[in-house]
């Protein structure tokens, strides 16, 4: 057991030779080529690879790396599955119904919000309204 916990820092510090060689040589086969950017050496990548620890708190594990932690502390649970869970398979056509009206005519779904009514229209109901 002893000899597993000398082995731990070691692990770590293969890993992350590893994974700073990786980052070096991605970014100098594609940084240079693609953006025109420097050349990086190895304690630069190393470097690279803390700051994005610092910034993104990634290489972790376990719940916090769902939706990038924010479903840490729920232990595992999906809230918005309970909830669909919970509806009848009328409320769950309904719902899917709705949704697919809004947002199924593409990216701008042509809408108009009318600011006063306090609701979307599309321009196919307004010309259906309009003799």
């Amino acid at each position: 057991m002893n000899r597993m916990r000398f082995l731990m820092p070691v692990w770590f510090w293969v890993v992350a030779a590893i994974f700073a060689a990786a980052v070096m040589l991605l970014w100098n086969w594609l940084m240079p080529a693609i953006f025109g950017l420097a050349v990086i050496n190895y304690w630069q990548a190393l470097g690279i690879l803390a700051l994005s620890r610092i910034l993104f708190g990634g290489f972790g594990g376990g719940d916090k790396m769902m939706l990038g932690g924010m479903m840490h502390g729920m232990h595992g649970r999906n809230p918005i599955r309970d909830k669909w869970m919970k509806l009848s398979p009328e409320q769950q056509q309904e719902f899917i119904r709705k949704r697919m009206s809004h947002f199924g005519r593409g990216f701008h779904g042509g809408l108009n919000f009318d600011f006063e009514a306090g609701e979307n229209t599309s321009k196919e109901q307004e010309k259906q309204e309009k003799p």
